[in-house]
């Protein structure tokens, strides 16, 4: 059973800190790596997969906690589902809106519509905004068009969005994308914005950002897959991602650093949506940039002002540390976090930009990256190892 335990640091010059957890209530409570804190901070959403089968097929229940009290909401629950093996519609993977009381999530096949879609999979799915008071009022953010016969509903998609990440701004939503229509063609990424052209049943219009090419087919430098995406500066004119891209040799691959920069004015209706022969493209003026050719992995995280951008790659000691590089790519990434344990998880940006937050040998810690003596300083928030028994971190 995974349940919620918030942090609680007692002096911002200390390194001391108690763990307190708030959810006691006999299901999961799964936070998924997404925005899980409300703006205000008051409360944490969360799905309840793995409470009656594996996976967010089998999650039947949006909610959230105040971390004061530990006092639950449901903020949404489908009307009706099937668990199991075959599930649907399943929904998970919550984000709370910086700008407003909603939160995003990936809604599944609904009931009624299993007999055409199938049942919850990776290139089925839809995201789903839901005003987070507890009304249940919620709306479809996108559309999904599978049609064969001609090309997309230009704003819709043909398979799966999902990890629906506002921007700091509120105005866009970063995705992972999953194409039905075209399997051989690996995830990769995309985002929607509120727009009067969105398609009917769907408050946004979507388009892909990074347009990969089938798998094992790739020429060197080409991207076959792109994921552990995340918004860099507080616009959403940059999004940061992991490409597998095939290396010089022709012959092997390589997991590099990778942006792409979305101008504040794009015309979003440029993208083609695509069809059954070819894959849906992003809009004009688009660009992709590589900035490493190490490798790099994980989610990636960028500054809220833009200008960097943190990561995980592999030490020369063979750990896996966090590793930060210039957003513009002017200068070579520097290595903040050196971990005798390395790395495992939790990589996160103080407001400030001057603090990084992640989980290494089962307890959170601080390090220091403001430029200056201090870069590198790491202080524990929490114990770590396993030792008295503890919980274990995620």
């Amino acid at each position: 059973m995974t349940t919620l335990v918030v942090l609680t640091v007692v002096c911002a010059a200390s390194p001391a800190a108690t763990e307190r957890q708030i959810t006691f209530t006999p299901k999961n409570h799964h936070l998924d790596n997404n925005d899980n804190f409300s703006p205000d901070g008051r409360f944490l959403c969360y799905d309840t997969r793995e409470t009656l089968g594996p996976g967010i097929e089998n999650s039947q229940s949006i909610e959230k906690v105040e971390i004061v009290t530990g006092v639950e909401a449901l903020l949404y629950t489908p009307g009706s589902s099937v668990t199991g093996t075959e599930a649907a519609p399943g929904v998970g993977a919550v984000s709370y809106c910086a700008q407003g009381d909603t939160v995003a999530f990936i809604h599944g096949p609904p009931l009624d519509q299993v007999n055409d879609r199938g049942y919850y999979a990776k290139p089925n799915r839809n995201g789903m905004e839901v005003v987070a008071d507890g009304s249940g009022k919620h709306v479809w953010l996108d559309r999904r068009d599978t049609v064969a016969t001609r090309e997309t509903i230009p704003g819709a998609h043909r398979g799966g969005t999902h990890r629906h990440e506002y921007t700091l701004d509120g105005r866009r939503i970063g995705f992972t994308y999953d194409d039905v229509l075209l399997p051989q063609y690996g995830r990769t990424i995309g985002y929607m914005e509120p727009h009067p052209n969105a398609p009917e049943g769907a408050t946004h219009y979507v388009t892909l950002l990074v347009p990969v090419v089938p798998e094992r087919t790739a020429q060197p430098g080409e991207i076959e897959y792109a994921a552990g995406d995340s918004w860099v500066g507080r616009e959403g004119l940059m999004r940061a991602f992991i490409g597998k891209v095939r290396a010089e040799d022709g012959e092997s691959y390589e997991e590099s650093l990778f942006v792409v920069d979305v101008p504040r004015d794009v015309d979003i209706t440029t993208a083609y949506p695509g069809s059954a022969t070819r894959l849906p493209s992003p809009p004009e003026g688009v660009r992709i940039r590589r900035l490493t050719h190490a490798h790099a992995e994980g989610i990636v995280r960028g500054t809220p002002e833009g200008d960097r951008i943190a990561y995980y790659a592999i030490a020369a000691d063979g750990t896996r540390q966090v590793f930060i590089i210039a957003s513009d790519g002017a200068t070579p990434p520097i290595q903040a976090t050196h971990f005798p344990h390395g790395v495992d998880s939790g990589l996160r940006w103080h407001p400030s930009g001057n603090t990084l937050f992640c989980i290494s040998h089962n307890g959170v810690a601080a390090t220091c990256v403001k430029p200056g003596e201090r870069f590198g300083e790491t202080v524990f928030l929490t114990p770590q190892g396993d030792t008295p028994e503890r919980f274990a971190l995620a």
